[in-house]
């Protein structure tokens, strides 16, 4: 499975593992407790099955416009036994766009809950994974009131889960 996601500019990236490092420094589950060197604040646009190079050039163009300004707000929890924290990110004419052309770029788009449809996709950083009910009031108390982190967004990449291998799309590393 691959994953098709978007990254911070470095100011909100810095922003945002400051809040990582706040939970962690807090005892509680934290993205700072993933130490790869592919971990990195980001949002995803799409999952799919494969990318086959056709889709990956389609990709490319889809994401041809970046860097576009982006907008991380509030926090929110999603989840149900356990929790994810994270910063909603406001959904701007430009990520919708984005977005939706990422989704139209797939031949084989995964999304069994319709979490990627128009009108479903909740664009979000992830700051933390697998809190229990406690842990996320500890965690809300942690990161306080933090203020709005605006930026870019930079760069894009595919995300192979199961190879935990990054490809940056319309580069050559």
């Amino acid at each position: 499975m691959h994953s098709v996601e978007v990254v911070l500019d470095d100011d909100a990236d810095h922003q945002v593992r400051a809040q990582w490092q706040q939970l962690a420094l807090a005892g509680l589950p934290s993205q700072a407790k993933h130490t790869g060197a592919s971990n990195r604040p980001h949002i995803t646009l799409a999952l799919s099955g494969t990318i086959a190079a056709e889709v990956e050039r389609r990709l490319m163009a889809a994401v041809a416009g970046l860097p576009i300004p982006v907008t991380l707000g509030g926090l929110s929890i999603f989840g149900g036994r356990r929790f994810v924290l994270a910063r909603l990110v406001v959904p701007s004419v430009g990520l919708l766009e984005l977005q939706a052309g990422v989704m139209r770029s797939l031949d084989e788009p995964l999304d069994p809950h319709l979490t990627f449809a128009p009108g479903r996709w909740t664009p979000h950083v992830t700051l933390a994974r697998r809190l229990t009910a406690d842990q996320v009031g500890s965690a809300l108390t942690a990161l306080g009131h933090d203020a709005v982190i605006t930026g870019q967004l930079t760069r894009a990449r595919r995300w192979d889960i199961a190879a935990k291998q990054e490809t940056w799309l319309g580069e050559t590393d």
